[in-house]
């Protein structure tokens, strides 16, 4: 019976890599085509896939997208249609010192001046 547990375990694990090695549909890729998701992703510079963030920067505007789209379609390409779902877009702060203070020539400087 062990041998029959460890075998159903090296299944698991195979298909459980195997499911990560797949790589990422992309919302713009004329393949995996979501219009209203390349468009947020291409204003956003990235998408939400399995409720993370994957930081992308689109070259072209969404138009490019859309008719590199439709091109695939019209030569016959076969579309798959993965769900992309929502998720929150990290948030970059910009001009946090975190408690840093700095020297200046404010209160600092008038009490250090030279008395003659």
């Amino acid at each position: 019976m062990k041998k029959s547990a460890a075998v159903r375990l090296t299944i698991v694990a195979a298909v459980g890599i195997a499911a990560h090695a797949q790589p990422r549909p992309d919302p713009c890729a004329a393949s995996s085509f979501n219009e209203a998701a390349c468009q947020s992703a291409v204003q956003s510079r990235g998408y939400c896939w399995n409720g993370r963030w994957v930081k992308l920067k689109y070259h072209y505007p969404y138009p490019y997208y859309y008719d590199a789209y439709l091109d695939y379609v019209a030569t016959g390409g076969v579309m798959s249609s993965p769900v992309f779902g929502t998720c929150e877009m990290p948030r970059i702060r910009t001009g946090v010192t975190h408690g840093i203070t700095h020297a200046g020539f404010g209160a600092t400087g008038a009490g250090s001046s030279a008395h003659c």
